[in-house]
C-alpha cells in the first residue's frame, strides 16, 4: 500500500502541496484505516509527505538543497562502485548484462515516446551501478532513499520528454566508462550528467549550498 501511494507521488499523480488522507488511501486499496495509517507513516519516513494531525498528509515539495544532497549521495555511491570495478572487486559480467538490459529498456521507451517507462529504466540503471560495488550498507541506504531519488528522475522524464534521447546517450557513455573501470572518467561524466539534467545554472551544485528555496523555474534543457 505504501509503495503504491509512493508511486503515485513519484509519477506526479499527487503533486507537491496536495493533501492525501488515510481515507483516500484506504478507499483506493479497499483496505481499513489501520494499514492506511501505517502507509502514511511510511511515506513520511521516505520524505515524500509531511503529516498534519487530524487532516492527513501534504505531499512535500522537492527543494533545491534536498535535490542537490540526494544526487550528491547517489553520485558518491556510483563512483565508489566503479572504483570497485577498477579494483576487480565487482562482478563485471553481471554489471555489463544489467546495464545493457536497462539501456535496452530506455531505447524502447525513447522509440515509444514513453517517459514513464524511461524513468523506471533510468532509476534501475543507476541502481545497477550502485549495487555493483557490493557494499551492503550502501545498498540498504539506497533502498531507503529510493523513493526520493526516483521522484527526481521521474520529474525530469515527465517534464522534459524531449530530452530523453540525450539522457539515453549520456547513460550509454556512463555505462561504457563504468564497464571500463575508469572511476575518474565516470565521476566527471556523472557529475556533468547530474548538473545538466537536474539543475538550472543558478541551482547548480557549485552554487551556495545553504540555499534551500523552493524549486525555481526549470531550464529549457530539462533535468535528468
Amino acid at each position: 500500500m505504501a509503495a503504491s501511494a509512493a508511486r503515485a507521488i513519484v509519477e506526479q499523480r499527487h503533486e507537491a502541496g496536495a493533501l492525501i488522507t488515510e481515507a483516500d488511501i484506504a478507499a483506493t486499496h479497499g483496505a481499513s484505516r489501520t494499514p492506511a495509517r501505517e502507509a502514511m507513516l511510511q511515506l513520511e519516513s521516505w520524505g515524500l509527505v509531511r503529516l498534519i494531525p487530524k487532516k492527513g498528509a501534504v505531499v512535500a515539495p522537492v527543494r533545491t538543497r534536498e535535490r542537490r544532497d540526494l544526487l550528491a549521495v547517489r553520485t558518491l555511491f556510483e563512483t565508489d562502485a566503479v572504483e570497485a570495478v577498477a579494483r576487480g572487486d565487482a562482478d563485471l559480467a553481471a554489471l555489463t548484462t544489467d546495464l545493457e538490459r536497462q539501456l535496452d529498456r530506455q531505447r524502447r521507451a525513447v522509440a515509444d515516446a514513453d517517459p514513464l517507462a524511461f524513468a523506471g529504466a533510468d532509476c534501475a540503471f543507476h541502481g545497477c551501478i550502485v549495487r555493483a560495488g557490493g557494499n551492503d550498507v550502501v545498498v540498504a541506504l539506497l533502498e531507503t532513499l529510493g523513493p526520493r531519488l526516483a521522484r527526481l528522475t521521474y520529474d525530469v522524464a515527465l517534464e522534459s520528454p524531449g530530452r530523453l534521447p540525450t539522457l539515453l546517450h549520456e547513460h550509454e557513455q556512463l555505462a561504457d566508462t563504468a564497464r571500463a573501470g575508469d572511476a575518474a572518467g565516470f565521476a566527471a561524466l556523472v557529475r556533468r550528467h547530474v548538473a545538466a539534467g537536474h539543475f538550472s545554472p543558478a541551482e547548480s551544485p557549485a552554487s551556495d549550498p545553504a540555499s534551500d528555496g523552493r524549486r525555481g523555474e526549470r531550464p529549457a534543457a530539462g533535468r535528468a
